[in-house]
């Protein structure tokens, strides 16, 4: 389903929607339902049966030959109980696997924008615990409701057909009953609308914390991080509690109605047998089916919770389900094979958000093969350019061209393929080294990886780990030096192999030795590549074929290094004032 499909259907249309490729195991779950609740209907009147029929006529063997079918009756709904447990809750796991696919797949799409607004733990809270509740309804909903609406109903007309005045009574009073349920409906979903939110602020709390853990040992700021905890879990609990005080209304009215159900049966079924309308024996079958009523109640009562939970969580997945991603393929955009490298911006304008440009008018041609350094101070709008280059925001004026073809117009897939980007932070998944330089290009041969980290000169360090390349490198490559993880990320562009090159900052985090040996092999890795180089200590580009000065999202001066100081503009001030530093 697209997002213009999410955009237009109702929650209910959508939720069904994830029922039908999995029919057969959901039609079978109704069925077994079928079945158990035509079981609870029918050993209330073969009790009445038997009480009429058999026992005043001494009929011992008919009566224990009824007696064993009522045993084989709940042996099969036993067996109907594990099917439905078993199979409906199959039912509700693939239901959940093809919402959580879908929503994966929708967060794919979604454009860097959206995550720079959105935190990863709420994120993730969408991603488990609401998609567990949409599962819990997918399952047990419509089964619940089913079952008791059957029950309900054939009980009812069982009584009417024998004592239509006492089960009159029960008629009326289950009206009221349900008007009560739905009443506390609207305050029960509102509440879990409530703690869903909280939860999800929560775990994006403890996954900040625990992301942050060694930034918040580092400034012994463990207790501020414990007081930041404490204030969102109180929030959490607050939240529970309003659910559980709404829930807790619904659970004293149920109580009262089975409690007044089962006094009105007695009251009003003592008062027909003294004006000799009914007798002792219809009395206990209308008891028997006020019990069978319990059962089915009290599974409305669970579904009253579930349906809470479930429409919340569906509410939510469908709210991320109908944003639009930002950046969108093209209609008619084609995929971009082998390209030279040539890179045109033209009167390019970009604006994070309305009103505050980042970018002005930026005019800059690359040739192919050529190595274009980026230098300014902080803020001025050096990497949001290069940003552009591989589409992960869209241009507010102009546009942006590679060899000839406006970015716009290619398969955002394909433009990436073509281009390669190292950036400051590298980051690792937590799986092995071999993994972790595969990505570069997943269907790399092993022979391949090799050369690729040979050539990033991380392959004899590689080695020298206790699994070699299969050691496991911790969450986000903690378990190794910064200038490893560095060329890691360095072999992974080896192994992609891409004709555009963008070096983010990728250099600045390191010590000057470390930096002095990973220049040198990104030199190779420039070489005979379109190549940005993003850099704010300038003795890192002065063998670039251009540099550009990048002040105030404009480009303030360009030209080789020697010219540059020779004009004694920006670039020789910052480059003054850098020697300095280090002088």
């Amino acid at each position: 389903m697209t997002t213009k499909e999410f955009q237009k259907h109702s929650l209910l249309q959508i939720f069904i929607s994830y029922f039908k490729p999995h029919g057969r195991l959901f039609f079978l779950d109704i069925a077994c339902a079928l079945v158990m609740s035509l079981i609870d209907l029918a050993f209330p009147f073969v009790s009445r049966w038997c009480m009429y029929t058999l026992l005043p006529a001494d009929a011992w063997q008919a009566f224990f030959g009824v007696m064993v079918i009522v045993v084989a009756a709940f042996t099969l709904r036993a067996g109907l109980s594990y099917v439905i447990c078993y199979y409906g809750h199959t039912f509700g796991i693939l239901v959940e696997a093809d919402i959580r696919r879908d929503l994966f797949h929708h967060m794919q799409d979604l454009s860097f924008k959206y995550y720079d607004k959105n935190r990863t733990g709420q994120l993730m809270s969408r991603l488990t615990a609401d998609l567990f509740d949409i599962t819990e309804l997918a399952h047990h909903g419509p089964e619940d409701v089913f079952i008791s609406a059957v029950t309900i109903i054939g009980s009812l007309a069982v009584m009417f057909s024998i004592q239509w005045r006492l089960a009159l009574v029960i008629a009326l009073i289950l009206p009221v009953f349900f008007s009560v349920v739905w009443s506390c409906r609207k305050s029960m979903g509102e509440a879990s609308d409530a703690v869903k939110r909280k939860t999800a602020a929560i775990n994006a709390d403890i996954e900040s914390g625990l992301s942050g853990i060694r930034t918040a040992k580092a400034f012994a700021n463990e207790q501020a991080e414990l007081h930041k905890f404490d204030r969102s879990n109180e929030t959490f609990k607050l939240s529970k509690r309003m659910f559980h005080k709404a829930m807790g209304r619904f659970n004293a009215a149920m109580e009262f109605f089975l409690c007044i159900l089962q006094a009105v049966v007695i009251a009003v079924g003592g008062w027909l047998i003294m004006q000799g309308r009914m007798n002792v024996i219809d009395l206990i079958t209308f008891s028997l089916y006020i019990t069978t009523f319990v059962s089915p109640i009290r599974k409305l009562s669970s579904f009253m919770e579930l349906f809470a939970n479930g429409t919340a969580g569906l509410r939510r997945f469908v709210e991320l389900m109908r944003i639009e991603p930002e950046l969108r393929d093209a209609p008619d955009a084609e995929d971009l094979q082998r390209v030279d490298g040539r890179i045109d911006l033209d009167h390019v304008g970009f604006a994070y958000r309305d009103g505050l440009p980042v970018l002005h008018d930026i005019d800059l041609h690359i040739r192919p093969g050529e190595t274009v350094a980026v230098v300014g101070p902080s803020g001025g709008g050096k990497s949001t350019l290069c940003q552009l280059i591989p589409r992960f925001y869209d241009v507010t004026e102009g546009s942006v061209r590679l060899d000839g073809r406006d970015v716009r117009r290619v398969t955002q897939r394909s433009l990436r393929r073509n281009v390669g980007v190292v950036q400051q932070e590298v980051f690792l998944f937590a799986a092995s080294v071999l993994d972790n330089i595969r990505y570069g290009r997943p269907d790399a041969t092993e022979e391949e990886i090799f050369k690729a980290a040979r050539e990033a000169e991380i392959y004899d360090d590689i080695m020298a780990l206790p699994e070699g390349f299969d050691t496991y490198v911790g969450e986000r490559g903690a378990l190794l030096s910064g200038g490893q993880k560095q060329r890691i990320s360095i072999a992974r562009i080896f192994l992609k192999d891409p004709p555009v090159l963008i070096l983010d900052e990728a250099t600045s985090a390191l010590d000057s030795v470390t930096e002095a040996r990973i220049q040198a092999t990104f030199d190779r890795l420039a070489k005979d590549r379109t190549t940005l180089i993003i850099a704010h200590r300038l003795s890192t580009v002065h063998g670039a074929d251009r540099i550009l000065v990048v002040e105030n999202g404009e480009i303030v001066e360009q030209g080789p290094h020697k010219e540059l100081l020779a004009k004694n503009g920006p670039y020789a001030a910052l480059y003054r004032t850098q020697e300095l530093q280090h002088g």
